[in-house]
């Protein structure tokens, strides 16, 4: 069931792709510019989510709530889940696009390695995973230099006989701006949804980019080009957030009144 909705797909649409460029690093950021456009929906809902949830937080209602059960964890959980459903808020919606993304980037990865196969045994693997449309003949060996890197193997830029991984250090960085520019100013700095958000801020940046560290630089290529056409996605909406680009400021620490006391 896994190749048939997952692998199969991919690696043929990746192959076809590649049959018309000529060039497996072009065909891996095509292939993610359609993931991009047919997650598109997904995308839209996690901003409204991500509103919605702002809203909640800034409404009188909730800040009485928070007041009152400050104490009682509980009961502060349970008037919270009320208020999600009385509002339609789905509380798990902004995390569901990137639910979505773990079996594409597993996926991905298994597809990278098959469509480059090399070995008479992966060959054959490959073979069990075509369409009829698609003719191996022509495509294998793949030609999987793509600038610098070779797609199958982890990317290393030698510079002064190190080898530096440029590509991972990217993803961090795309990562982390596309979360910050993404995700709207906490309405409660100190609230829990506010210091979540805070963490994943930090680790989820790390953990991809340990992932591009680590595996097929074809999987750094996609994430890096996954990262720039989202944020261009979100600029396209209007709904980029820049100011809190340049926020630094800790989710537990409490905003300054804008006036001294006198």
């Amino acid at each position: 069931m896994w190749d048939l909705i997952i692998i199969n797909p991919m690696v043929n649409t990746l192959l076809y792709i590649y049959s018309l460029i000529g060039n497996f690093g072009i065909a891996i950021i095509i292939f993610t510019i359609l993931i991009r456009l047919i997650t598109h929906p997904l995308t839209v809902s996690q901003m409204k989510s991500a509103q919605a949830m702002q809203e909640l937080q800034k409404s009188k209602e909730w800040q009485e709530i928070q007041k009152k059960y400050k104490d009682d964890k509980q009961k502060l959980s349970q008037e919270q889940m009320r208020l999600y459903q009385e509002m339609g808020i789905n509380p798990f919606g902004s995390c569901l696009p990137l639910l979505i993304q773990f079996p594409i980037i597993i996926g991905l990865y298994q597809a990278i390695i098959r469509a480059l196969a090399t070995t008479p045994y992966q060959l054959l693997d490959l073979s069990k995973h075509l369409y009829s449309f698609i003719n191996a003949a022509d495509l294998i060996p793949l030609n999987n230099r793509f600038l610098w890197m070779d797609l199958s193997q982890p990317e290393r830029l030698p510079i002064f006989g190190i080898g530096i991984p440029v590509l991972a250090i990217v993803v961090v960085i795309t990562t982390y701006l596309q979360q910050k520019l993404m995700t709207p100013p906490p309405a409660q700095p100190g609230d829990q949804t506010a210091q979540m958000s805070q963490m994943m801020n930090i680790y989820m940046p790390l953990f991809i980019g340990y992932i591009s560290f680590t595996l097929a630089s074809g999987l750094a290529l996609y994430f890096v080009t996954s990262n720039v056409v989202g944020i261009l996605q979100y600029a396209a909406m209007g709904k980029v957030n820049w100011q809190n680009l340049f926020s630094f400021r800790s989710p537990s620490t409490p905003q300054k009144s804008a006036g001294k006391k006198k």
